[in-house]
């Protein structure tokens, strides 16, 4: 299995939608984390209710800071914000490093969730099958 590791700031939505998404869509192939470079301490209530409407929720996922994933070999990581984009530490071995960005729904009306979970499942899904599966 290959892992991939999901970066954001808050890891509060895109990255905890991403994740789950990666393990849903790619599981045969792949093993998918995420975790923020500042992490929010919590999942944004709306992003834990589009992933429960799609039976992808699980009671694992929850905002974790870098450092607690930092020991594990990822294959890929993706940054899906600018601000993780440009604070993404630097990972060991020949980890590869993408950038595939969304607009932050945090703050936003549930409407918002429900279209980053469809960018990131029509966007992101196939580059991370095509790069790694």
């Amino acid at each position: 299995m290959k892992k991939v590791l999901i970066l954001c700031t808050g890891n509060s939505c895109r990255s905890i939608i991403a994740e789950a998404l990666l393990n849903h869509d790619l599981t045969d192939c792949i093993e998918a984390y995420s975790s923020g470079v500042a992490a929010s301490g919590r999942v944004n209530p709306n992003a834990k209710k589009v992933l429960e409407q799609n039976q992808m929720w699980r009671d694992q996922y929850h905002s974790k800071v870098i450092e607690t994933v930092m020991d594990t070999e990822f294959d890929l990581v993706v940054t899906v914000c600018g601000n993780a984009q440009e604070t993404c530490p630097v990972f060991p071995g020949k980890t590869e490093v993408i950038h595939v960005g969304f607009d932050d729904p945090d703050g936003q009306e549930f409407d918002a969730f429900l279209q980053t979970f469809s960018e990131i499942r029509e966007k992101l899904v196939p580059i991370v099958k095509n790069k790694l599966c």
